[in-house]
């Protein structure tokens, strides 16, 4: 349907926000995935819930499909036509220190939870890059720095508040709408527009932790070594490992410069002295290029695994496996070495709390998982739809181990089939279920949709 001037001045009335045409807010488009940003005919800008509560209502009267975006970290694919709502403005974070609970807002990213949870000594399950939204990453169950000593974030959720494609505003928990609470837990975002959750904080004011620098080349053993050295370090220990191979160009740190570097990055909730002496094996694997290894205030939690924090156009995708041989590792190394342009491996020890029910189930799929394996490709100039392919082949030879596809890790378009082997069979049937009870005519348009 074609949206006229009339149709965005009335719906803009109506707002606390602002209504722009989709060609008139680029910034609102991108975020930080800049391959194939939106291209909406009307991006909202929403301020409050109500707010979003129109947008949708909008919608559901034209027939037109709706995005949600807060930071667009984890777009996989664009919104043609339709309405985009930009919850970037609904940022705010009340925590309640005596019950140990957030409430977040729909456009609030982790350091946003993180710098009010602090003066209490207190911690959200957040990721290792605090500048992504928190609901978002909640939806899709979220594995962050103490996630083997707590779990999934999406286990934390104790209530959402959530606007269906119906444009009403729902209450959502145990309680009350159950079977919605149920997949919006790790379910993905299918079902509704989630404008606020509620999550239980921890009792987290700092961590060990850092990152270890070594030339593959020089030190071919030490990818090896962290895999054995997974299969005994504590929950309280979470890591992980990245392959990154750096240009040999002037930009480059001289350091790391023209070099296949292995980047171990440790995240431990315990004393230093704990931490370091569980680490201190694989610091003997090799001479360290750089080494930041130190106990630092979870406010400062993004210095952890030192990720990079631009916008950039890039392709991803990552599995799931219960186990990992070293071999088909390295043989993963080697060849994502020589793909064009490069592509960064990146595997996550998992394991400990993620692999525990919890005590209200919920939709989080694989919990067996032990590691996460993921490659992510800069595109340049590149074919996404080729790189993504080419992804695809670099992952294969996991297949004996693998369980199912990383959604949150996952950036590139996947057809229903695939998003649903994501989860238990059952459990993809019954989210099918939910879907299409809340959103019959499939306005929801999702970065994984699962119908």
């Amino acid at each position: 349907m074609e949206i006229t001037t009339a149709d965005i001045l009335a719906l803009d009335e109506r707002m606390s926000g602002t209504v722009h045409s989709g060609t008139g807010a680029p910034e609102n488009r991108a975020g930080a995935q800049l391959q194939e940003p939106h291209r909406p005919a009307v991006v909202v800008e929403a301020g409050t819930v109500d707010d979003v509560s129109q947008a949708v209502a909008f919608v559901a009267d034209r027939g037109m499909r709706v995005a949600v975006q807060a930071t667009g970290h984890g777009r996989t694919r664009a919104l043609d036509g339709g309405l985009l709502i930009d919850t970037r403005r609904m940022r705010d974070v009340t925590v309640d220190p005596a019950a140990r609970t957030a409430w977040v807002s729909a456009g609030a990213t982790w350091q946003d939870v993180i710098e009010r949870a602090a003066p209490y000594d207190l911690a959200p399950l957040s990721g290792s890059l605090p500048t992504v939204g928190a609901v978002s990453y909640t939806l899709g169950g979220g594995i962050g720095l103490l996630a083997r000593r707590y779990g999934y974030a999406a286990d934390r959720v104790t209530r959402f508040e959530a606007v269906t494609a119906d444009g009403r505003t729902r209450r959502v928990s145990v309680d009350d709408e159950p079977d919605l609470f149920w997949a919006l837990r790790g379910g993905g975002g299918n079902t509704a527009v989630v404008t606020g959750m509620e999550i239980d904080l921890v009792p987290v004011a700092e961590v060990f932790g850092g990152s270890v620098m070594f030339d593959l080349a020089e030190s071919p053993e030490v990818l090896a070594a962290w895999i054995d050295w997974t299969r005994s370090v504590p929950e309280a220990m979470t890591s992980a490992v990245v392959v990154i191979p750096f240009p040999d160009i002037g930009a480059v740190p001289a350091d790391v410069r023209g070099r296949q570097v292995v980047q171990l990055q440790v995240s431990f909730a315990g004393p230093e002295a704990e931490g370091r002496r569980i680490v201190e094996p694989l610091l003997r694997k090799g001479l360290a290029l750089r080494n930041t290894l130190r106990t630092v205030p979870y406010r400062q939690s993004g210095a952890v695994f030192d990720e990079p924090d631009r916008p950039m156009a890039y392709r991803g995708q990552s599995v799931l496996v219960d186990d990992l041989d070293s071999r088909a590792l390295a043989a993963l190394v080697v060849r994502a070495g020589t793909t064009p342009g490069g592509c960064t491996v990146g595997v996550r020890h998992l394991g400990g709390a993620l692999a525990e029910s919890p005590t209200i189930p919920n939709a989080v799929g694989h919990r067996p998982a032990q590691y996460s394996v993921g490659v992510l490709s800069l595109l340049h100039d590149s074919d996404p739809n080729a790189v993504f392919r080419a992804q695809h082949e670099l992952l294969a030879p996991f297949a004996s181990h693998l369980l199912g596809p990383s959604l949150n890790f996952t950036f590139g378009p996947l057809d229903p089939e695939h998003v649903g082997a994501a989860f238990a069979p059952a459990d993809a049937e019954r989210l099918v279920e939910i879907a299409a009870r809340y959103d019959p005519q499939g306005l929801l348009y999702t970065n994984h949709p699962i119908r």
